[in-house]
């Protein structure tokens, strides 16, 4: 990890679950992190539950990624003050409780779509075009799902996922394009996806954990350790996709 120390990574959606396991574990191996997240609070309750001698390496920043303007103006300050992204993680995701054929859930579907898909869009658009201008030997990752290969079919069971899976899918169609581009532009770029199975976040509606009680889960750290797993591998090394699953998980 030496090559990363110090380097500046953006976790989105760092505020908790997955992204704050994630961030405290970026910071504890030397990088400095920007958290983005709507819930700013959070995001300083993270910095300072961190060891005093590591809490300067988290810098909390309120950003909705759903927001293009508030993304754009979070990576123009990041390029002020600290020169530009090194690693960017897309961890940001959200549902809604609906379904695809519900009349008038029209806002809560572009909800899902824009923080699930368009917020990875803005993100590594920005994150990407400032490492390419340094020639940066960057990293970009993406919480993906196992929804991203698979629509988990509990009908009857639990509440509708609806355009959940529709965005996980397009984050499997997204990472395989943006392999492809960063090659294009002759880029040291990688891109790495991360697809968890159930894990205890509280991304899902209190619903749906009512349903999943018994079910294996994973905690937010074990996709943490996936996470840094790729981007401790060599710099010639393409982490194209990491599956992590509970033992025992039913699909």
């Amino acid at each position: 990890m030496e090559r990363w120390h110090n380097k500046i990574a953006v976790v989105t959606g760092a505020s908790g679950g997955i992204g704050a396991a994630c961030a405290r574990a970026m910071v504890g191996a030397g990088l400095r992190v920007v958290g983005l997240a709507r819930r700013e609070a959070k995001l300083k309750e993270l910095r300072d539950s961190l060891p005093k001698n590591l809490q300067s390496n988290f810098i909390p920043r309120r950003c909705d990624v759903s927001k293009e303007d508030q993304v754009q103006n979070s990576f123009d300050w990041i390029e002020r003050e600290f020169g530009g992204t090194d690693v960017l993680l897309n961890n940001a995701g959200i549902t809604r409780e609906t379904e695809l054929v519900a009349p008038g859930n029209t806002q809560k579907l572009r909800e899902v779509i824009d923080t699930n898909v368009m917020g990875v869009l803005w993100c590594t658009r920005e994150a990407f075009n400032n490492m390419i201008k340094r020639d940066a030997e960057g990293h970009v990752l993406i919480i993906n799902s196992i929804a991203g290969h698979q629509v988990l079919n509990f009908i009857d069971i639990l509440p509708s996922f609806n355009i959940y899976p529709a965005t996980k899918f397009a984050i499997t169609a997204i990472t395989e394009t943006y392999r492809q581009e960063f090659q294009v532009h002759k880029s040291k770029v990688r891109v790495t996806a991360i697809c968890p199975g159930a894990t205890n976040t509280n991304i899902f509606p209190e619903e749906i954990h009512f349903y999943v009680k018994d079910m294996e889960r994973l905690e937010p750290a074990n996709i943490a350790d996936a996470v840094m797993y790729a981007l401790r591998t060599p710099p010639h090394v393409q982490v194209h996709e990491i599956t992590v699953k509970p033992m025992g998980e039913m699909f």
